[in-house]
């Protein structure tokens, strides 16, 4: 019998993840070790002075030379092109320090350079600080377009934990939705809409199963952040296996991108993510008792009910889903399950206690 010459193939993961206290002071000696000795590094807003000349000090003193730096706050993909086509020929890497917007221009940048990226996020707020993907403004609108995997990622416990609880919130809400997601592609694999690639569903599934039965008193304990951020980085890689997003994005991510587009000032996108998981879990009555129970004892609902968003902003949002990907088939593909997203909104307890 013949051996089929796709039955193995090869797939990129990050050479370095490390979730440790005090990782930041050694991002120099690292890089030193790598061989990435000449490097950009973009920062975002305001931390250079909170703890980015120790970083570049630190980086002068191990051998690397940091051939330009700068603090940024846009993700429109015009500038980050400029940006990109600024390095200097010489760059080995860039080293993208802080929250989804930095990240997302540094993955990109190196995309367009094909150069290194190394990934340094000082929230946990989703998965982008691991995935082959950024989410940038195009001619005015968010647009998620390929970008360069992080060759390595470091992400130092105690910079996490200073970030505003908000951000923990946000990745709790992003790493449940893997629930759903999940549960999504199996349904548009059933319904005979492409095809599920069974590593990736399990590496994702091991993620957030992880995750949810990670023992904790606060949200805040190291053990917590490290599960957290650990199950993130997890999920993207099942992205880089699936060579896309199904793995850990379904109906409650386009439900969030609705959300993006209709609203003037959209909340933090695990936040959104993690109230459409919740209702597109009674949707599809999976797991909805889990999610509960988490999104309850971590305080999300708690934050959920500060920001006030509203039901019909998720009415709106559910009829546009389709829409933000329509060569997919979640169940909101479907209008019974789209009808049935939007009376759920209505008569559920829990959605009718923290949505307006």
């Amino acid at each position: 019998m013949g051996v089929c010459n796709n039955a193995v193939r090869e797939i990129n993961i990050p050479s370095i993840l490390k979730v440790e206290k005090d990782i930041l002071k050694n991002t120099g000696n690292i890089l030193e070790e790598l061989g990435l000795t000449k490097v950009v590094v973009l920062f975002g807003n305001g931390l250079v002075d909170m703890f980015g000349r120790d970083v570049l000090n630190g980086m002068k003193e191990c051998g690397v030379e940091v051939l330009q730096y700068q603090e940024m706050d846009t993700v429109e993909i015009n500038e980050i092109m400029k940006l990109a086509f600024s390095f200097p020929n010489s760059t080995q890497a860039v080293v993208g320090i802080g929250g989804g917007k930095v990240i997302d221009a540094a993955k990109y940048c190196g995309y367009l350079q094909n150069i290194a990226f190394v990934s340094v996020p000082t929230s946990a707020s989703s998965d982008g600080f691991s995935s082959a993907s950024a989410s940038l403004i195009v001619e005015g609108r968010r647009k998620s377009l390929p970008a360069k995997l992080a060759n390595v990622i470091l992400a130092d416990i105690d910079v996490i934990k200073k970030a505003p609880d908000r951000f923990i919130y946000s990745g709790i809400g992003d790493m449940i939705s893997k629930i759903t997601a999940l549960y999504d592609w199996q349904y548009e694999e059933d319904m005979g809409y492409g095809k599920v690639d069974d590593f990736a569903m399990m590496i994702s599934k091991k993620a957030v199963n992880s995750f949810v039965r990670t023992p904790f008193t606060d949200i805040k304990d190291d053990r917590f952040i490290k599960e957290l951020l650990d199950s993130l980085a997890m999920s993207g890689i099942a992205n880089e296996i699936a060579r896309s997003s199904v793995p850990t994005s379904g109906s409650e991510h386009l439900i969030s991108h609705a959300l993006d587009k209709i609203l003037e000032k959209p909340q933090l996108h695990g936040v959104q993510v993690g109230v459409s998981t919740y209702l597109m879990s009674i949707v599809q009555e999976h797991r909805t008792k889990r999610i509960d129970t988490v999104f309850s004892t971590t305080g999300f609902w708690e934050y959920v009910k500060t920001v006030e968003m509203k039901k019909s902003d998720f009415e709106k949002a559910i009829d546009i889903a389709p829409s933000i990907k329509p060569f997919r088939h979640t169940y909101l593909h479907e209008e019974k399950y789209r009808e049935r997203a939007k009376e759920i909104l209505k008569t559920d307890s829990r959605l009718c206690d923290i949505l307006v």
